[in-house]
């Protein structure tokens, strides 16, 4: 059985804690692999690594650091087959998705790259007589990320990329679950010629979370999972006097109106609702049917499910994978044995599809006539699950976007262009999709959402990835007149 170690001041370290946790595939449901889980002390040593990496990596010049990130970005994109094949095995991704993810954290290095003009600051001469003032970022020191499990290569891109072009030192904590593509990452870093001590990967459960959020070195957290965990990682990080950027749940809307090219509509919202097995916080995961679109619509997304192949990453003509654990395959299926009782109709039964033998499958499943109050509406089912929700007008969609506890991402399917331009004005959502069912930002601007799917006010990555890994410092400087100046210095002295 494959041994999964910490990666500390840039060499492997195999756990010494005694403690372990199993690494599965979810296409057969065998373990492959055991992750040891970083005891307190484990914990500590990474952070006296990155410590004391930091003193001369601060120093670093920028030219370097960008150096780095261009020789880092160039052997992700090399090894982009083996990453994704890393990904697939341990998450179960087919490698659609998995090359999809790698894609979009890929932008994330690029953006890093260009860290020589992000960290420019500000000049005002003269705001007095003789006086200028300026400013300028600097890093935070050590810095740690805590990711989930359904992006184990682009959620970390989002964190580390800038937080180590911005001269800080990184602690990563990925997930249990799926740990190798972080540790591939860690060797790309080194050979792309990161000191040692500046990247750092320690596995672990609650034990290293607990210890990550009282360390007094570590001064940054960034997290990315649940609701309840989020709201838990920043309560007790900045209670420790931490910066804290903590990423919650999601259930996300697809408002398609009576105007909608309804094939377009349905098209986005299978892709956007079963991609990843929809494991993702910006998944679909309600579409909201506003008048005479609901019926069209609903047929539309039901006669292209059984053409959605289901299989492993091995299979090249599968289009979704397995879920994570065999755990939280039965609690999706138990949203659809659910459904019936509290008067929602299941069109589609992903239970009942013909499905490998093997592994923690699920089906692709259709709700209909779903409202609120209902389990499958009001939860973050995080499956392969879509619910229809029927609406007999825009106002009354917006108004059951906005009063739901999330506000991830949303979406809104038109060929209306003043119902639009409306909607991006009236929905209390952090982003917003125009006839785009994931509007996920690029990486030069930042992801974040609102109302109980983010805790604080630091979204991720771009400009506010840039502010949460720096601070600034601001200078104000008076030299003496050189005209009044006893000083021989050289040459003649004029104002």
């Amino acid at each position: 059985m494959r041994s999964i170690d910490h990666w500390i001041n840039g060499t492997l370290v195999p756990s010494t804690s005694g403690r372990t946790g199993p690494v599965f595939n979810p296409a057969t449901g065998s373990q492959q692999a055991t992750v040891g889980l970083a005891s307190v002390a484990e914990v500590d040593a990474a952070v006296a690594s990155a410590k004391e990496a930091f003193g001369f990596w601060r120093s670093t010049s920028l030219s370097k650091r960008s150096d780095i990130m261009f020789k880092f970005r160039q052997l992700v994109d090399e090894n982009r087959a083996k990453i994704a094949d890393l990904i697939s095995i341990e998450h179960g991704k087919v490698p659609s998705d998995a090359a999809g993810e790698l894609a979009r954290g890929l932008e994330n290095i690029e953006f890093a790259c260009g860290i020589p003009h992000l960290l420019k600051g500000g000049f005002s001469e003269q705001v007095s007589g003789g006086v200028d003032v300026y400013s300028i970022r600097q890093p935070l020191g050590v810095v740690a990320g805590i990711t989930p499990f359904n992006f184990p290569a682009m959620v970390p891109m989002w964190m580390f990329a800038n937080a180590i072009a911005c001269g800080n030192t990184f602690i990563l904590k990925p997930s249990e679950k799926d740990p190798s593509v972080s540790m591939f990452l860690a060797e790309l870093l080194a050979k792309a010629g990161l000191p040692a001590g500046v990247f750092n990967i320690v596995h672990g459960d609650k034990v290293a979370v607990d210890r990550i959020l009282d360390h007094p070195d570590i001064s940054a957290v960034s997290f990315v999972g649940s609701t309840p965990i989020a709201r838990y990682i920043y309560t007790t990080g900045t209670a420790n006097g931490k910066r804290v950027q903590a990423l919650g749940g999601a259930k996300n809307h697809m408002i398609v109106l009576p105007d909608a090219d309804i094939d377009m509509a349905a098209d986005a919202a299978v892709s956007a609702a079963y991609g990843s097995a929809g494991e993702r916080c910006m998944a679909i995961s309600v579409v909201v049917a506003v008048g005479g679109a609901a019926d069209p619509l609903v047929d539309a997304i039901a006669a292209r499910l059984p053409k959605l192949k289901v299989g492993p990453g091995t299979d090249p003509d599968a289009e979704m994978g397995p879920l994570i654990t065999e755990e939280h395959r039965d609690k999706v299926a138990s949203y659809l044995a659910a459904a019936p009782a509290e008067g929602a109709k299941v069109v589609i039964d992903g239970r009942q599809a013909d499905l490998p033998s093997d592994g923690y499958f699920l089906g692709v499943s259709l709700i209909d006539q779903v409202k609120p109050g209902m389990k499958c509406y009001d939860d973050e089912i995080f499956g392969p699950v879509l619910s229809v929700v029927r609406v007999d007008s825009y106002e009354e969609a917006v108004n059951l976007i906005n009063e739901h506890q999330y506000g991830n991402g949303t979406a809104i399917f038109t060929r209306d262009g003043g119902a639009a331009r409306q909607f991006q004005f009236d929905i209390n959502v952090g982003m917003v999709g125009i006839n785009v069912p994931i509007p996920v930002p690029v990486a030069y601007y930042s992801f974040g959402g609102w109302k109980a799917s983010l805790f604080g006010d630091a979204n991720m990555y771009g400009p506010a990835g840039i502010d949460f890994y720096t601070r600034t410092k601001t200078v104000t400087s008076r030299w003496p007149d050189p005209a009044t100046s006893s000083v021989d210095l050289g040459f003649p002295r004029t104002r």
